[in-house]
């Protein structure tokens, strides 16, 4: 269950191709961690589908308590996550789920309802 003072993880509440809601807010791809969600704007770390997402794209899911950190591919799985990726986070203590959008979305919200803190890096395209 949450620690003291921790504020649990969104739940998206809705995924189709090009949104993500979340808490009332739509996304085109967001970032979730516990208390929170915002736009996750690719270009802040240079982000690209190849060769997919960082280490450092879930710094700040980390840095809002996620133990667990939930990564999308996209609809169509075309977002890459290098396994260099999936090694440091594991490293750092992280687990690491990789899945589909939709699936991705079902595993963050059913480890947040099972109290765990969740972050995801969510794209709702390709």
């Amino acid at each position: 269950m949450y620690r003291s003072g921790m504020k649990p993880s969104s739940l998206v509440t809705s995924v189709v191709w090009g949104h993500i809601e979340i808490a009332g807010a739509r996304y085109k791809d967001a970032k979730v961690f516990p208390g929170g969600a915002r736009e996750w704007d690719w270009n802040e770390t240079g982000t690209r589908h190849v060769p997919g997402i960082q280490a450092a794209d879930a710094e700040e899911l980390i840095a809002n308590g996620a133990d667990v950190v939930v990564l999308s591919r996209g609809m169509q799985l075309v977002l890459e996550v290098p396994a260099g990726t999936i090694e440091e986070l594991e490293r750092r203590g992280i687990e690491v789920v990789v899945a589909e959008t939709r699936e991705a979305v079902q595993r963050l919200n059913d480890l947040a309802a099972s109290g765990r803190r969740v972050g995801a890096l969510l794209h709702s395209t390709c």
